[in-house]
């Protein structure tokens, strides 16, 4: 998927800017490097994706954090549908089975309801038998992200 754009797109002579989000930026050594695609039959936000020993809460299993930020990344992508860079204002996360490590995993992320700049959006997790593991609701509240992130935007290199 593309990189994230905040707010304008880059000019021909300009360098992309660099993407560290820890869950899916692919400028980020450290991070999870999560890439999502729309999927226009599910009207969602998809990634597939394994999660090894590193994520370990539970033995075996996934700490409650990393699915809470899966599922937040999964939730903030539904934001591109309107083309606009909105932040997470609330989030409940619903811990459903545990979430295990080295197995296909899915997450998709959907649209609820939109009113003004406030977006509501959904996120599940899911195992390779379409059961759900952890879902989450989100709202999400639009910003100027020029205004509000303008002096990191300049010093990307």
């Amino acid at each position: 998927m593309e990189k994230q754009s905040l707010g304008r797109d880059h000019r021909p002579d300009e360098q992309p800017r660099k993407n560290y989000c820890f869950a899916c930026g692919e400028d980020n050594p450290n991070g999870m490097h999560l890439k999502f695609s729309y999927d226009e039959e599910r009207n969602a936000f998809v990634c597939h994706f394994r999660l090894d020993e590193r994520y370990t809460g539970p033995p075996g299993h996934c700490h409650g954090g990393i699915i809470a930020t899966i599922l937040d990344d999964a939730m903030g992508k539904v934001n591109k549908l309107r083309n606009v860079v909105a932040l997470t204002s609330q989030m409940t996360v619903d811990y459903l089975r545990p979430v295990p490590l080295n197995e296909p995993l899915r997450v998709e992320g959907r649209e609820l309801s939109v009113e003004g700049r406030q977006h509501l959006n959904v996120a599940e997790i899911l195992n390779d038998k379409n059961e759900v593991l952890a879902r989450s609701q989100g709202k999400f509240i639009t910003i100027d992200a020029e205004r509000m992130f303008a002096k990191y935007i300049g010093n990307q290199k």
